[in-house]
């Protein structure tokens, strides 16, 4: 009961959005609301591309909600720009009510595809079902400096704990589908039957990942200034020991 209610919307027109929402809820905006919707959407257009009202009272509860626009948001589930919103669904949420877009439906398929060929690339040949839903939740986490300081640094395993019957329903059909592992689900269980660790397995998986991860690996791997083509990059990423450690490194980590 006493913690914050987090919603986000994800809308087609965020203007038109403000500025009904601003006619009936004024009072969730703060001193920005005299600018107007045109300003506050110019406004959500900066970082992540979503807009925060906070500490709103509503039903006897305290919530926050985040205003994206719908194409932002595949943007980000795409091509983890910058996760913030990605990393979000990732993790299981309750999605209150869902237009037939289909592009967006494909994105959070996608995203969730994502998740797991990165958490592949940084676990050992073995690993618990545990072990992938830790590294999963980790994801948009990396580089945060709030996971660091004035913060419980086993946030990451208090998300999972509590909720592994969720983040087995979130990925049980990609799970399915995968060949690298044994997805039990009538027992609930996952057993690893070998990720493929050899260069060209790791390769595969390199390239399946969204682009703004292969960038920042490039970034990391390869100085400025020569230009070497990106799949270059990662091959040669695909051949080091530490390709894991350097997918982990690579991460955005906004959330």
């Amino acid at each position: 009961q006493n913690n914050m209610l987090d919603f986000v919307f994800a809308v087609d027109d965020s203007v038109t959005w403000h500025m009904m929402n601003l006619l009936k809820n004024r009072s969730h905006y703060s001193f920005l609301k005299v600018f107007g919707p045109k300003q506050i959407n110019s406004i959500q257009s900066y970082g992540a591309g979503i807009y925060y009202n906070t500490l709103v009272p509503c039903n006897g509860r305290i919530i926050k909600y985040g205003v994206i626009s719908t194409d932002t948001l595949i943007d980000d589930l795409l091509h983890w720009k910058t996760l913030y919103v990605a990393g979000r669904l990732q993790k299981p949420v309750k999605i209150l009510t869902q237009n037939e877009n289909s592009k967006l439906q494909a994105a959070l398929v996608s995203n969730l595809k994502s998740a797991v060929t990165a958490a592949f690339l940084m676990l050992p040949e073995s690993f618990s079902e545990e072990d992938l839903y830790m590294q999963i939740a980790g994801l948009s986490y990396s580089g945060d400096f709030r996971m660091v300081i004035g913060e419980d640094r086993s946030k990451v395993q208090n998300i999972v704990k509590p909720n592994v019957p969720h983040f087995q329903k979130l990925y049980s059909n990609i799970l399915q589908d995968c060949p690298q592992v044994v997805y039990k689900h009538h027992l609930g269980r996952l057993e690893a039957s070998g990720i493929d660790k050899s260069p060209e397995g790791q390769f595969t998986q390199l390239m399946a990942l969204p682009r703004t991860l292969q960038q920042k690996i490039t970034s990391l791997v390869d100085p400025p200034g020569k230009n070497r083509d990106v799949e270059e990059i990662l091959l040669q990423v695909a051949h080091d020991p530490d390709c894991g450690f350097v997918v982990h490194q690579g991460r955005p980590g906004l959330v």
